[in-house]
């Protein structure tokens, strides 16, 4: 499983045809990609490491505290392009992307782990499959990737 994490100071998704919107203040999007291999213990090893980041700064301007530290918001993204490969051609192969049930299921334990995590008004997300016009107001900027393959 990967994790984009993204500190932003807004970020918000809308989904037109769906009349559709979501947003929240200080805190993280994070793209969430799963993959073929992806168990429920990738899903609550990034869920967990994704809610204990230390990636907001203290008083003293350090990368030091978590989004519980900062009562921090959360827009969870279910983003399958993350297991693109390009190495070969110009154009990504997915075949490292989970099938859409899989995906679905571990992107939705991985929502409930973040609310059970974070607090369930603190979470907020997109929705599965579809196509989404997302805002994200990037803050330092700070983009980092947490992967759960030999728990990196």
């Amino acid at each position: 499983m990967r994790a984009l994490v993204q500190r932003v100071s807004e970020g918000g998704v809308f989904i037109k045809s769906e009349n559709y919107s979501a947003e929240i203040g200080k805190g993280m999007v994070i793209l969430l990609g799963v993959s073929v291999t992806d168990t429920e213990a990738d899903m609550e090893f990034v869920a967990d490491k994704c809610s204990n980041l230390r990636i907001f700064e203290d008083e003293n301007e350090k990368m030091n505290l978590s989004l519980k530290d900062i009562d921090g918001e959360v827009l969870v993204i279910s983003q399958f392009t993350l297991y693109g490969d390009a190495r070969k051609g110009n154009r990504p192969s997915f075949i490292e992307a989970a099938q859409p049930e899989l995906a679905n299921d571990l992107y939705e334990k991985f929502v409930a782990r973040m609310k059970s995590n974070i607090g369930e008004e603190k979470v907020k997300t997109g929705i599965f499959a579809a196509m989404m016009d997302i805002k994200i107001m990037n803050d330092g900027p700070v983009t980092i990737l947490v992967e759960s393959k030999d728990k990196k």
